[in-house]
Formats: C-alpha cells, structure tokens, sequence
C-alpha cells in the first residue's frame, strides 16, 4: 500500500500534517493559502500533489524551512517516522540556528503589560511634583 502512494502521491496539506510541522490539517489549509509554502519555487495549492525530491519552502515566523521530500505520508505517526519524511537543506538549518542565537541575545523588552498597583503607585512618586 505505501508503494501505491507513493505513485499516487499524497497531497501537501496532508503531507505537511503528518510530517508534524502543523497540529492539524486545517492549519496546514491556511498557511497554505495564506502563502506561507511554496512548492518547488512556486506558491502552493493546498490540492497539490507531492512527489519524491520536491522541494518546499515553509515560512513559520519568525523561522523559514527549506526541505526536500523523501518519503511521502497521508498519515500522521510517531515523531521519529515523521522525521524520516523530509530532510531539511544544511543552509536552513544554519539560518535558523543564527536567527535563534540572534533572538536569544536580544534584551528583553522592558514593557511586560499592565502595571501592578505596586509599580503603579512607584511610577506615580517618581513622575509627581513633591
């Protein structure tokens, strides 16, 4: 049955769902339609057919994934065989692993929010007159 699909091919939103880079297919639906991969260079359909050594080009900010099919899947499994259904290109891997350094060593944002009645209150000596 797995050689079947393979001929047959599988489609990318249901590719992409068993190959766990999205919790469902409907995600997977509206990151496709909302342009966040391409196939092979190309936007993608959510219909489109997948083949052995297509290439794709998943944007999950603030990350970008370039991988290559090499096996194909209409079902979800365990992590280690959805593992086995791409491989992602070393230049991506290099991007993301010096974006995510780049992210680390950013200062924290100083505003986190509401202000507590305590933080308030300090705010409020230090901005007044006396």
């Amino acid at each position: 049955m797995a050689n079947d699909q393979e001929e047959a091919g599988v489609r990318i939103d249901k590719w992409l769902w068993a190959a766990r880079f999205f919790k469902t297919r409907s995600l997977a639906l509206e990151a496709i339609n909302g342009g966040k991969v391409t196939l092979n260079d190309e936007r993608a359909k959510p219909s489109k057919i997948l083949k052995l050594g297509d290439k794709i080009s998943l944007r999950q900010p603030p990350y970008e994934r370039h991988l290559i099919v090499r096996a194909l899947s209409g079902q979800r499994g365990a992590a280690s065989v959805a593992q086995k259904l791409y491989e992602e290109t070393t230049e991506s891997i290099a991007a993301r692993a010096a974006l995510s350094e780049q992210l680390r060593l950013q200062p924290e944002p100083i505003f986190k929010g509401r202000p507590t009645k305590k933080a308030r209150r300090q705010i409020i000596r230090f901005t007044s007159d006396e």
